[in-house]
């Protein structure tokens, strides 16, 4: 779920907004270091570092709407270079800043315990982190395909001219998209911190399993970016247990599956 987060701020970015934003990754990465280094125990702290993440992400977002504004119309391939320029920068930044080593943030004492549920024992932390990535998908559906701003942002990507018609500028929507987008990235910055740190290596995991997450669950789907996550995850993780030397292998296969059967079912799908 926490992959689920970090990959529907890239498919809002990529499939809605018509960016394809590789700073992604570095936008986690600023959220998981500010919450890293806000948090103090206390609940208001976390409550501080979780808003505060979103904050710069969302600062983030707009920093890159700035940049990619211009290259509109000119392609990916230019939005790719730009951004992952950006995120060579930004990476550089953060180390600079908070240094090589990994993070972790200091949680309240109740998080850093166990329950039982069902018989079986599992961490506090773990089922805060699921219930607000849970929180997190179900609004990001709602406001996307239900409420007025959602179906404002669809219009936009199927007809600019329209939206530009009844009296709202496009751009503004593209800003606001990529807003959104960073401060979903910031958020899961902050959710993926305290289960797995914060460090050099963060931006390069998380953007490539966005990616992969994105690919297979459909550009612009919050629901198929949550179904994929889970997928991801779970490839993932029983990958590590049972075959830990070809689990980095297993989610290109698995990436490799999904693309040849949707073409099978679609033919042409894939390719696009």
């Amino acid at each position: 779920m926490i992959l689920a987060v970090a990959a529907a701020g890239l498919t809002v970015a990529f499939g809605v907004g018509g960016v394809l934003n590789l700073a992604h990754g570095t936008l986690i990465a600023a959220g998981g270091y500010v919450a890293a280094t806000t948090t103090a125990g206390t609940w208001g702290s976390l409550a501080a570092a979780l808003m505060l993440a979103m904050v710069v992400g969302a600062g983030g977002g707009g920093v890159l709407a700035a940049a990619t504004g211009a290259l509109r119309g000119r392609g990916h391939l230019d939005q790719a270079l730009l951004t992952f320029g950006i995120a060579l920068i930004g990476g550089n930044l953060l180390t600079t800043v908070f240094g090589p080593d990994a993070l972790r943030p200091d949680l309240p004492a109740v998080l850093e315990g166990t329950v039982v549920v069902a018989g079986y024992r599992y961490p506090v932390d773990r089922l805060a982190v699921l219930t607000v990535a849970v929180l997190v998908a179900v609004v990001g559906y709602v406001v996307l395909h239900r409420a007025r701003a959602g179906r404002l942002v669809r219009a936009t990507v199927d007809d600019r001219a329209m939206v530009a018609g009844i009296g709202v500028d496009p751009r503004t929507v593209d800003v606001a998209v990529l807003v959104a987008s960073g401060a979903l990235a910031g958020l899961a910055g902050a959710l993926i911190t305290p289960i797995l740190g914060v460090g050099p290596s963060t931006a390069h995991a998380t953007l490539m399993l966005s990616l992969i997450i994105v690919v297979c669950g459909g550009l612009g789907s919050v629901p198929g970016a949550v179904a994929a996550a889970v997928g991801v995850g779970m490839v993932q993780t029983v990958g590590v247990v049972t075959v830990p030397a070809a689990a980095p292998y297993l989610l290109m296969a698995a990436m490799a599956v999904v693309l040849l059967a949707r073409r099978a079912i679609v033919p042409g799908q894939a390719a696009s």
